[in-house]
């Protein structure tokens, strides 16, 4: 396929899930449908009756405060204390996180003194604490190293796909939208930032960002640096 780097680009943003580190939305659900005795069906009704991950994801309740909901929802009189421990909850909320490419994060790493690099991600700080073990353990650079500025929804108080998030991004780090590509799996996200003049790109399995990340000029891969 053809690339996407145009020459006018020099700024990329990338969202994280789906993107970056492949995910499984609905593990979390059915890993505290177990915890919980309820069905997924139960587990996601009461979670989005309460808007608990928009709390959550746009920094209105912390983590203590994100377990706490948890319990009071799915917890019964009957179940032992340590069946829901910080613990346990941030198990089960972080299957989400699938295996780590490595390929991608060499990629965006090659991007390095080509472009000015971001991250925007809608998330939670325990997915992040897990995403930056993850790469520990596979030998990598922090998020924080890997982009020139990272931002994540619940630190801004701001989500997907607001045009304000967008605006926060090319305001704060002084970025021309038209200059701009922004990768991300999600359909609303990418027209929100669309309309704003953003090069924005949906990135669509079974496709990655190996696929989309490729040299216009050449319709090659970005050569590796040394």
């Amino acid at each position: 396929m053809a690339g996407v780097l145009k020459p006018e680009i020099k700024n990329i943003i990338f969202d994280l899930g789906d993107v970056i580190i492949p995910i499984d939305l609905r593990a979390p659900i059915r890993n505290f449908a177990v915890l919980s005795g309820l069905s997924e069906t139960e587990v996601e009704a009461l979670w989005r009756e309460h808007g608990l991950i928009q709390q959550y994801e746009t920094g209105l309740i912390d983590d203590d405060g994100f377990r706490q909901h948890v319990r009071q929802l799915l917890k019964k009189r009957s179940d032992a204390p340590e069946q829901w421990a910080d613990e346990v909850i941030d198990t089960a909320w972080n299957t989400v996180l699938l295996d780590l490419p490595v390929e991608r994060i060499a990629r965006i790493r090659d991007l390095h003194g080509h472009y000015r690099l971001f991250l925007l991600s809608n998330t939670s700080p325990i997915h992040i604490g897990e995403v930056q073990r993850i790469l520990s353990a596979l030998g990598q650079p922090s998020l924080d190293e890997l982009f020139e500025r990272v931002y994540y929804s619940y630190e801004v108080q701001m989500a997907k796909p607001s045009r304000e998030i967008y605006e926060h991004v090319l305001t704060t780090s002084g970025l021309k939208a038209e200059e701009t590509l922004f990768l991300d799996d999600n359909p609303h996200n990418i027209q929100s930032a669309a309309q704003l003049g953003i090069h924005a790109v949906q990135v669509q399995p079974p496709l990655t960002i190996l696929d989309y990340l490729r040299d216009e000029s050449t319709n090659e891969d970005v050569p590796h640096s040394s």
